[in-house]
């Protein structure tokens, strides 16, 4: 069986006047990320990390900040996108594990519901999808509560 690991890593600065978007999901908090398109954290780790499994370069290759048809874009469609690019190559999602870091909100009351989504984008079943919160214990930008961060590790196969 060919197997393949990808590793995925984002971090956006939050921002008054913008939705929080995490996982795919709208979190009710005071700021939200900022970015080109939703900033939704989360998925972009989720993203890279799939892409960078199936040899695909990473995000920004992709869908480019620079272009102005990805402003605001949803990361479930990015996401959905990308899933697709990695089928083409030839390979299905095993598993994933996704880590946020953030020293609020908390996410654990929306949690099963990003790992419901997510799964059904990924094509997996729920128990195939890792979801964990850490804070940063007060510690640099994160721990300021200036940003959030998270990290994506997923496990492809080869299809056949």
């Amino acid at each position: 069986m060919k197997l393949r690991i990808g590793q995925g890593y984002d971090m956006h600065r939050l921002a008054v006047g913008r939705k929080l978007i995490l996982g795919g999901e709208e979190i009710p908090f005071e700021r939200g990320l900022e970015g080109h398109s939703d900033a939704d954290v989360l998925l972009h780790a989720l993203g890279d990390a799939l892409l960078g499994a199936a040899s695909l370069g990473d995000l920004g290759r992709h869908f480019p900040p620079t272009e102005e048809r990805w402003r605001g874009a949803s990361s479930v469609d990015l996401l959905e996108r990308i899933v697709a690019m990695v089928r083409a190559q030839g390979f299905v999602v095993v598993n994933c594990d996704l880590t946020l870091l953030a020293e609020a909100p908390r996410l654990a009351p929306h949690g099963e519901r990003i790992r419901e989504r997510l799964a059904g984008v990924l094509g997996v079943d729920r128990d195939a999808v890792g979801l964990k919160a850490t804070t940063n214990e007060g510690l640099g930008a994160i721990g300021r509560g200036e940003g959030i961060a998270a990290l994506a590790v997923v496990l492809l196969k080869a299809e056949g």
